[in-house]
């Protein structure tokens, strides 16, 4: 496994520049607003030919604190976050800001910290030093009894290559692991306070996602890596997705644009539904956004336990979903609840399944000898009346299948045709969830 190295420190002291320097990119969310990133943000790391998992946390506060606005409530979360990735880390590297001083935050981590010299190594971090003149200035913080600190600029970059040469010496020696096995990687989507991060949790039996029961707790996007009867998997736990004109802070657009982002390198949307509050217009939004994107989908309809319910209620509900879907009625449907755990693992069993469609590949004589008998009795039409004659069909590609159709005047051939085919593929192969592409071509 690789060393993990976690960024900690009280709010807006710029741990996700610092983050961000590191990996190299601009992916966890910065702002001038304090309390930004609340649940922990995890990207792979490298420098001078070692890797590791870089961990950017939310702002530590005191109990009797608050992060800018923060509701007191996810002020706890996040602190009790902090507190899980200082303990998972092997390394911590801990920011304060050279402009705001010490504060009681400060001293308070500081202590915490103290307290685990010995269990693993921590890197004390004065960031916003901008240059050789305020180095003066940042030695008042060695009476925080953290040794030495690295006076650095995240936003410029000054020093942080001097703090990484120490870090990645520091690495414990851990055993490399073959990291080339195939992992089925689910983006768990959907509209604000569905309980996303709630599924997150029964699945992997911790805390490991800050939950609260007030909409938009989580706006970064998390991975996190689980094992269920053999197979690795990759849950991707996302911002809630809510309307353009709705969104008002920069963070929570961004958040957007990040769930946009986990989708397209997903392999399977997972995207919850309110049972109480039935597919709306956004639920239909997200799926198309998947589907779009040629991601698999699964469609877990969670709080299925506060659902007044017979023996018919899921098919009754099942076939009002499948009406609104209407092409899209081929992604497969299963009844959660995230509190109770009820059916949460047949959702990733689900995902798994649609996973294996997308990499399925039909042996071409197969196609032939099942499809072109039923193309031959249904063909291909087309307003100008030539013959369109499919003489031959192959699979082309995989993730997502794509199936090209050789024939004459292949151009000719019309969108309700192409979806009528699409149809008998999957009532003769499958495919449940996952899209597939068609091209006609000339023969």
């Amino acid at each position: 496994m690789k060393p993990v190295v976690a960024i900690v420190g009280r709010p807006n002291v710029g741990k996700s520049t610092l983050f961000n320097r590191i990996v190299g990119k601009r992916h966890a969310i910065v702002d001038d607003m304090p309390g930004v990133t609340r649940d922990r943000n995890t990207l792979e790391g490298e420098w001078c030919g070692k890797s590791f998992l870089l961990v950017d946390t939310g702002g530590y506060t005191r109990a009797d604190e608050t992060a800018g606005n923060e509701p007191k409530k996810i002020a706890a979360a996040v602190r009790e976050q902090a507190l899980i990735a200082m303990s998972e880390a092997d390394v911590i590297a801990f920011v304060v800001d050279l402009k705001s001083g010490i504060t009681g935050a400060d001293a308070e981590v500081a202590d915490l910290l103290r307290k685990r010299l010995n269990e693993k190594k921590v890197f004390f971090v004065v960031n916003k030093v901008d240059g050789d003149s305020q180095r003066s200035d940042a030695e008042a913080f060695r009476r925080l009894g953290l040794g030495n600190p690295y006076f650095v600029s995240a936003q410029q970059g000054m020093g942080v290559a001097e703090l990484l040469d120490d870090v990645v010496a520091a690495f414990p020696d851990i055993e490399s692991v073959d990291e080339h096995k195939d992992k089925v990687k689910i983006a768990v989507i959907g509209r604000p306070n569905v309980g996303k991060s709630s599924f997150v949790n029964a699945i992997l039996g911790t805390e490991r996602q800050i939950v609260t029961d007030i909409a938009g707790t989580t706006r970064d996007s998390v991975d996190t890596e689980f094992r269920r009867d053999g197979q690795d998997f990759i849950l991707i736990d996302t911002a809630g997705l809510r309307r353009r004109a709705r969104v008002e802070e920069n963070a929570e657009f961004f958040s957007n644009v990040r769930t946009e982002k986990a989708i397209e390198r997903a392999d399977v949307a997972l995207i919850l539904l309110d049972a109480e509050q039935g597919l709306e217009k956004q639920d239909l939004k997200i799926i198309n956004m998947a589907t779009e994107r040629k991601c698999g989908a699964v469609i877990a309809v969670n709080k299925w336990d506060m659902v007044e319910k017979d023996a018919n209620t899921a098919d009754a509900y099942t076939k009002a979903l499948n009406a609104k879907l209407k092409n899209l009625s081929y992604i497969p449907v299963v009844f959660i609840s995230a509190l109770t755990k009820q059916r949460v693992f047949k959702a990733v069993d689900m995902a798994k399944d649609v996973w294996e469609s997308r990499r399925r590949r039909i042996d071409t004589s197969e196609l032939n000898r099942v499809l072109l008998p039923e193309i031959q009795r249904t063909p291909p039409w087309s307003k100008s009346g030539k013959e369109i004659k499919v003489k031959y069909i192959t699979q082309l590609a995989t993730e997502p299948p794509l199936f090209g159709f050789f024939a004459s005047n292949a151009k000719l051939v019309e969108e309700p045709y192409k979806k009528f085919v699409e149809k008998l593929i999957r009532e003769k192969f499958g495919f449940h969830g996952t899209p597939i592409e068609l091209q006609f071509r000339l023969k």
